[in-house]
């Protein structure tokens, strides 16, 4: 009997903390989903488009992602989309598909990944963030490192 009940309340206290860990996450959709939670309730858009060998990807996950404060700003005032650039999914958005044509190729960027975060006679680079407003309108693209402070600079302002 004593056990069962010492049981039960140490499952309580993980399930606990488990779902506080899952609250304390950044909420990322796929585009898909996006669409659809767009179609629901339009919302401000951020995209991070990433790549496994990306170091600065993977220290903005670190350092930046992972902090609560950034967290609840996003959750707030956001829909977050995290899409690896080197993707071989068909992805449907507004209507339209999009492949990766380059996946045999050197440098085998997304297709989605190319529309949104390409910069103008420079060749694609990460890490790559676009920001958008309410109406899917891009309002700014970032293609470089942002530490904690100045990612929720950018997200109050």
């Amino acid at each position: 009997m004593k056990f069962s009940v010492i049981l039960a309340a140490l499952l309580f206290v993980l399930s606990a903390e488990t779902s506080a860990q899952k609250k304390s996450e950044v909420e990322w959709l796929t585009f898909e989903q996006l669409y659809d939670s767009l179609q629901q309730k339009p919302k401000k858009v951020f995209i991070d488009f990433y790549a496994d060998w990306c170091a600065p990807c993977k220290r903005m996950d670190e350092e930046v992602f992972s902090s609560e404060a950034v967290q609840k700003r996003l959750r707030k005032d956001y829909y977050a989309v995290k899409f690896d650039v080197e993707s071989e999914d068909t992805v449907r958005f507004g209507g339209q598909v999009f492949i990766n044509e380059r996946l045999n190729r050197r440098n085998p960027v997304h297709k989605i990944a190319l529309l949104m975060a390409r910069r103008k006679n420079r060749p694609f680079s990460l890490p790559a963030m676009v920001f958008l407003d309410e109406n899917f309108k891009a309002t700014a693209r970032y293609f470089q490192y942002l530490n904690k402070d100045q990612f929720l600079e950018i997200l109050e302002n």
